[in-house]
C-alpha cells in the first residue's frame, strides 16, 4: 500500500469538494479548482474527509495511487490557503517593477523584460522582491521558475534571480598575480 495514496485528506469547513467519476471540482475560498484523475482510481467521501482507493496492486495503479491523492490535497489545500514562491534579486542596477499586470525586469540586458502572468496567478514586485502566488500548486511553481530563468544566478558573484532561501555555490575565480614564469 502507498504511504502517501493511504493517508486520508480532510476537508476544511469552507471547502466544498464535488466528486464525477473522472473530475473532482474543489471549491474554496481562494478559487475553484478541477483536477481530473485516472479513471481507475475511486476518491471516496465521508462527511468531511477523503479517501483514495486503487483497483489492484499492479505498478499502474501503484504509482497513481500516491499521486492521485496529492493532487486532490494540493487542490485543497490551495483553494483554501493558496501557494506562495518567494523570488529575490541581487544585482547592481537588477530590479523589478509591476505596469498594469505586467512584470518589469531590468536585469542588464539592453532591454527590459515584460511578462504577463497567466490567468489564475498573482504577482507583487517591489525592486528586489517577487512574490508569485496563486491556487495551483504546479502553475505557481512554473511560472517561478520562468522568471528565475531570465537571470539565474551566475556562480562567481552570485547575481541574478534566485529563490528566497536558495543557496548559491559561489567559485573562487582567477587568483591575482599568477604563477611566475
Amino acid at each position: 500500500m502507498s504511504r502517501v495514496g493511504k493517508m486520508i485528506i480532510e476537508i476544511p469547513e469552507k471547502v466544498n469538494v464535488n466528486i464525477d467519476s473522472d473530475l473532482i471540482g474543489i471549491t474554496g475560498p481562494k478559487g475553484t479548482i478541477d483536477i481530473s484523475i485516472h479513471k481507475d482510481m475511486k476518491v471516496l467521501q465521508n462527511n468531511d474527509t477523503l479517501l483514495v482507493e486503487r483497483p489492484s496492486d499492479s505498478r499502474i495503479h501503484r504509482s497513481l495511487h500516491g499521486t492521485t491523492r496529492q493532487l486532490i490535497a494540493n487542490g485543497i489545500h490551495g483553494v483554501n490557503e493558496g501557494f506562495i514562491k518567494e523570488l529575490e534579486i541581487r544585482g547592481v542596477g537588477y530590479q523589478a517593477n509591476m505596469q498594469g499586470k505586467h512584470l518589469v525586469l531590468q536585469l542588464g540586458y539592453s532591454h527590459d523584460i515584460i511578462f504577463e502572468p497567466p490567468e489564475g496567478i498573482d504577482i507583487k514586485a517591489n525592486k528586489t522582491e517577487i512574490i508569485v502566488s496563486g491556487i495551483n500548486k504546479q502553475l505557481v511553481g512554473e511560472v517561478s521558475a520562468k522568471i528565475r530563468s531570465f537571470r539565474v544566478p551566475e556562480p562567481y558573484k552570485g547575481k541574478g534571480i534566485r529563490y528566497k532561501d536558495e543557496y548559491v555555490k559561489t567559485k573562487q575565480g582567477k587568483t591575482v598575480g599568477g604563477a611566475t614564469a
